[in-house]
């Protein structure tokens, strides 16, 4: 891999990495378009660094509350009840499926799902669903409601982001919203949720790391982009929401599989 590869590989890593619009897509549909070897797993374990950095340094208060108040209530059972305690076991709760189904499907993940049209396919469709969740939530919930139905809902729906293109934000996005909650409950929900997720797929990834291509400092450079834009997308993401919806998210993911779908079928990329 090329110094240039290597940078806009490892932009576009930390730009869609949290965004719900898939970085397992993007890193194979960006290099494809640009006539690019497909960087694989190697390198995605790489600059996965990055990301998993910035999410860990982002949410590193709100992290250290809930632990504390988690291992509070271990051994005060009436502290239980505290929205701490609970987004603790949640959490927990929420990683175990897509921890069973990453470790189980890990070699059709590495290699099938790379397919650019299962891509394409679920780029849409789970854009579509993104939509779906936005027009019928009712948006009323704030993160304190939450419970134990929401951290089993929002669990699986984790799991279906081993798919790529499905976007592990996008999918728990549009559960937490169709479980009821305003655009920025799910969003902060999603990404702490995302947090064992995204440290466990480094770590287990790392094993691959020996294999990456191109040169140490270029590895070194595409994971501190990673990093950087990674920390700045957290950011903004829970900042938009605010104040708009997902329909930007959904026309952009709709418009890219559609432009894969055509591609891969005409022969231009594959």
């Amino acid at each position: 891999m090329s110094l240039i590869e290597e940078i806009v590989l490892g932009v576009t890593q930390g730009l869609t990495e949290f965004l719900p619009i898939s970085s397992t897509a993007h890193l194979r549909i960006v290099p494809a378009l640009l006539g690019w070897d497909d960087p694989g797993a190697a390198f995605t374990a790489v600059v996965q660094l990055g990301t998993m950095t910035a999410v860990l340094i982002y949410f590193r208060r709100d992290l250290v509350r809930i632990a504390g108040v988690w291992l509070g209530s271990l051994r005060a059972p009436e502290r239980r009840g505290e929205l701490d305690a609970r987004l603790g076991w949640y959490i927990l709760l929420g990683t175990i499926p897509i921890a069973i189904f990453g470790f189980l499907f890990r070699d059709q993940i590495e290699s099938a799902a790379r397919d650019l049209y299962l891509i394409g396919s679920a780029l849409i469709v789970f854009g579509l669903v993104l939509l779906v969740a936005e027009r019928v939530g009712s948006h009323d919930r704030e993160l304190e409601e939450i419970d134990s139905r929401d951290g089993v809902v929002v669990g699986l729906a984790q799991a279906l982001a081993l798919v790529p293109g499905v976007s592990r934000s996008g999918a728990t996005i549009a559960a937490g919203l169709f479980e009821g909650f305003d655009r920025p409950s799910a969003a902060r929900y999603s990404f702490l949720l995302s947090i064992p997720a995204v440290v466990l797929s480094g770590l287990f990834e790392l094993r691959h790391a020996g294999d990456a291509g191109g040169t140490v400092g270029g590895l070194v450079v595409a994971t501190l982009l990673a990093f950087v834009v990674g920390y700045g997308s957290i950011a903004f993401l829970l900042r938009y929401l605010v104040a708009h919806s997902m329909a930007v998210f959904v026309a952009y993911r709709v418009v890219l599989g559609s432009l894969v779908l055509i591609l891969v079928a005409t022969g231009v990329i594959g």
